[in-house]
């Protein structure tokens, strides 16, 4: 079977284990929540963009982070709620469509902390330099941002899974439910020294850009706030940095809780709940944290809604 599975590039997806008896719970459950992350989410992107008064730059931005929760969930949800109704040895899935799974799904992550660095710095212009916050974030810069924040996660999940795919295979079980890049190097009998280390810098290039980023804004933000002692300035900065605070450290800490727990292949069943929490978590809580809890989006969604109840 192993012979006939690999010259036939086809791969077996060891998924989640549930019991025969919990299948039907456990796909009901996935089910109805990518159908609240699909809804919330594109509500939101729908709600910017029909809505006149939410057209300026935080809110454009924030667009970004919607879109990458809609492609992370997409990638792995429906798969995954697939190969629970299937037996465990008919998970099958071709190379290419695994190569492309991990390709999003690497994309997703890298993009969760681009994304929101752009929006920190869209915070940090606010903030610390209002009166010319309108002369440097126009369409323009928000564009350029946006487009950096993407380009640069294509080509560092390029290189990561270009790497990845040169290599030859003796193996065809991917253990982990959905495909990345360590699964996909994992099943060769190569040297994946090279994969490893790049793996590791690029791992760690992203999580110290990131957080380092981050915190050096929020350092400025606060330094700023400390020695204006206005009142009003203060409040505005804790109201709005308190969200996309709330949402990094949720991304942050699903991210690495994964990521982590890949380094201890004795926690595998943890690892690969955690990993899929991270296609779940940050997806679900930031239309909630974020859009429910800025003034303006909320302001709209209650007056669509109340519009909703009395013109059924």
């Amino acid at each position: 079977m192993d012979n006939l599975t690999f010259t036939n590039s086809i791969l077996l997806v060891e998924g989640l284990k549930v019991t025969s008896q919990s299948s039907y719970p456990v796909f009901i459950l996935l089910l109805l929540v990518y159908v609240f992350i699909m809804v919330s989410n594109i509500g939101l992107v729908i709600l910017i963009s029909t809505e006149k008064n939410l057209h300026h730059p935080m809110h454009f931005l924030f667009c970004n982070l919607p879109l990458n929760d809609i492609l992370g969930t997409t990638v792995i949800l429906p798969r995954l709620m697939q190969d629970i109704l299937r037996e465990t040895s008919q998970r099958y899935i071709t190379y290419m469509e695994c190569v492309i799974q991990a390709y999003f799904v690497h994309i997703f992550a890298v993009a969760c902390h681009y994304v929101l660095m752009i929006m920190a710095f869209d915070r940090y212009v606010a903030i610390c330099n209002p009166l010319r916050y309108s002369a440097i974030m126009t369409n323009k810069m928000v564009i350029k941002l946006s487009a950096s924040a993407w380009a640069l996660s294509v080509f560092m999940v390029s290189v990561l899974l270009g790497l990845t795919i040169r290599l030859s295979r003796c193996r065809s079980n991917i253990e982990n439910p959905f495909c990345d890049n360590a699964s996909l190097f994992k099943l060769s009998c190569e040297n994946v020294v090279i994969n490893n280390v790049f793996g590791m810098a690029y791992t760690v290039i992203v999580f110290t850009f990131s957080l380092g980023s981050v915190f050096i804004t929020y350092g400025k933000i606060a330094t700023v706030c400390i020695t204006s002692k206005n009142k009003s300035l203060n409040s505005k900065a804790i109201k709005t940095c308190s969200t996309h605070i709330a949402v990094y450290i949720i991304m942050f800490v699903s991210c690495a809780s994964f990521i982590f727990l890949h380094r201890f292949p004795e926690y595998s069943d943890s690892r690969k709940l955690a990993s899929i929490m991270f296609h779940i978590v940050p997806p679900g809580l930031n239309p909630l944290v974020y859009g429910l809890q800025t003034k303006e989006i909320r302001q709209k969604f209650v007056k669509f809604w109340f519009r909703k109840k009395v013109n059924p």
